[in-house]
């Protein structure tokens, strides 16, 4: 094989690992539970993070326990720094500094979920908003901040900072529109985030900075759903 031509293959090859592009009316399709596929996303921190908001919409047909978005910190004893943790059939469990906040929720249908999770450490008040709905809210780590040097996964819950994945916790489906911002949104930032008129400035689902690793598969998305309609749409 000429030089060339093996260096072009390689190029390939790592634009299909690691990219930023737009993705919208895409997805991240994990077919299957395993302890080794994931995807890694790369914001740029320059201070530490005493507010934030998450949001995505996930699609799933899981009865059990399952990670959409998991946050470590480097420092030991901070792998759930941030986490979004699903557990079928009615709650939502949000880590802030290794502190599980569990929230119950209506019973989980087969359908595309929108959920965001905010959380300010100065009140230490975390909100669940799931399609729209806003759950009872609680509090939890009141300062704490989480540090510039993170590890963001998606489809697998960290154990330590950047590992130690137990595929009983994988995600086995979709997730798309993944948003994150370094404030806490209103609910009129919510409701536009809904309807995919407003991007993160710390994660930005048109403009994502991510890497794959193992059986991740980037598709098209066949159906949308805006919140305040109840039938299914072409994307």
């Amino acid at each position: 094989m000429r030089w060339n031509t093996f260096y072009t293959l390689l190029l390939v090859v790592l634009m299909r690992c690691q990219a930023q592009r737009d993705l919208e009316k895409k997805v991240f399709l994990f077919p299957k539970e395993t302890a080794t596929a994931h995807v890694v996303l790369k914001p740029t921190l320059k201070t530490p993070l005493q507010k934030l908001s998450v949001c995505l919409r996930s699609y799933t047909d899981l009865s059990r326990g399952h990670s959409l978005f998991s946050l470590a910190m480097s420092e030991p004893k901070k792998s759930n720094a941030f986490v979004i943790m699903v557990s079928p059939p009615q709650s939502c469990s949000v880590y802030v500094n290794n502190k599980q906040n569990t929230i119950k929720t209506d019973p989980e249908v087969v359908e595309w979920k929108h959920t965001c999770v905010t959380w300010d450490s100065e009140t230490g008040l975390i909100q669940l908003w799931v399609n729209g709905k806003l759950y009872p809210r609680t509090v939890s780590s009141k300062g704490f901040s989480i540090d510039t040097k993170v590890s963001i996964i998606l489809g697998q819950e960290q154990d330590q900072f950047g590992g130690g994945f137990v595929k009983s916790q994988s995600l086995v489906g979709e997730l798309s529109d993944i948003h994150m911002w370094d404030y806490v949104l209103s609910p009129g930032d919510i409701q536009k985030v809904m309807t995919n008129d407003y991007n993160g400035n710390v994660i930005n689902w048109r403009a994502l900075n991510y890497e794959i690793k193992g059986d991740v598969l980037i598709q098209p998305k066949l159906q949308c759903k805006q919140w305040q309609f109840t039938q299914y749409t072409q994307c």
